[in-house]
């Protein structure tokens, strides 16, 4: 046996392959959540590394197990990073051999995290408004990051048009900059609002995509026009919010910590009835979807969807004849004797 040679993908050989692969990447995810529905997978728990006199920043562990390939997404969040000019979030993923367990890959995961995350957010929408009968045509964006950029792009490869889209942001500059983006892409009537009241009122789907820590929208009246949510920060809703709504995540055990509004409302409840079902029972047709609520699709993001997007990646560049392979990465492999 020999070690497997060790390849280094950066994030612009990743985004040159994921760049127009967004119906393709939406098929690689849909393909991890049915083996991970049939328990075909590994996905323990985050490990959230935390710092004492740094309490917004954290280094999250993803560690998971797809079958033939193993691994880790090692993903930061530092929210000061943004008034010096650099991404909040920075990652690696790291892919590991099945057979012999020696890492093969480091990969530039940013983009890989956003990418998962945006294929998600969009076949849970494609599937919940197929279940609802309709597809929205309002969209708007809490949040105007680089995770809302993939999610648009993800949502309009997947079928998604709009003929109108809203932004909000805390910064204006942001949001500004994000509507300058939709306007390059998009036809419909671009409107940036002054709060989030006034997006999610007007919106048939509504999108959050900010860093929230805890709830910052607590009116269930917002949503009385009964839209469809994608609660891809997960913290954004109260608990009154979310006990309104039809809730669906990609994995309830995974979501249920860290205090995200779907933990927090665990707490107060003491059950999780208030949780119609999962990726697996949804892309089963398990769940009804009902018109006369909100629907709020929470996914926590699973390890395997990252191992899933990084081995189609990897298997890209290198079938290419890409990547960067360090020789003699592994040394001293005589270890007795």
């Amino acid at each position: 046996m020999r070690p497997p040679p060790f390849t280094v993908i950066s994030g612009a050989q990743v985004r040159e392959v994921l760049q127009g692969q967004e119906k393709q990447v939406t098929e690689v995810v849909e393909a991890a959540y049915r083996l991970h529905g049939d328990g075909r997978t590994v996905n323990p728990d985050s490990y959230f590394l935390r710092f004492p006199d740094l309490p917004s920043s954290r280094i999250i562990a993803l560690p998971a197990s797809l079958g033939s390939v193993h691994g880790l997404k090692w993903i930061s969040s530092f929210p000061e990073n943004v008034a010096g000019g650099i991404p909040r979030a920075s990652a690696v993923l790291i892919l590991n051999d099945a057979e012999t367990g020696f890492p093969f890959a480091c990969i530039e995961a940013s983009v890989i995290s956003a990418a998962r995350t945006a294929a998600s957010a969009a076949l849970a929408a494609v599937r919940l408004s197929t279940r609802r009968g309709v597809r929205p045509s309002r969209v708007g964006f809490v949040g105007t990051g680089l995770i809302a950029r993939y999610v648009h792009t993800y949502l309009a490869a997947n079928g998604f048009t709009f003929d109108e889209l809203g932004v909000f942001d805390l910064a204006p500059a942001h949001a500004d900059g994000f509507s300058g983006y939709l306007a390059r892409t998009e036809a419909g009537r671009i409107t940036v609002h002054d709060n989030a009241e006034d997006l999610i009122r007007s919106s048939d789907l509504v999108v959050f995509a900010t860093v929230a820590g805890e709830p910052h929208v607590h009116d269930p009246a917002w949503f009385s026009h009964n839209p469809l949510v994608l609660h891809v920060s997960l913290r954004d809703l109260s608990t009154d919010v979310i006990l309104a709504s039809c809730n669906v995540t990609d994995d309830v055990e995974h979501c249920m910590k860290a205090n995200t509004s779907l933990h927090l409302t665990e707490q107060l409840t003491g059950g999780r009835d208030f949780v119609a079902g999962d990726m697996r029972a949804l892309l089963a047709g398990e769940i009804d979807v009902p018109s006369d609520r909100p629907v709020v699709f929470s996914p926590f993001g699973l390890g395997v969807l990252d191992l899933a997007v990084g081995a189609h990646v990897h298997e890209q560049v290198t079938r290419d004849g890409g990547g960067h392979v360090v020789d003699g990465f592994f040394d001293e492999l005589k270890r007795y004797g």
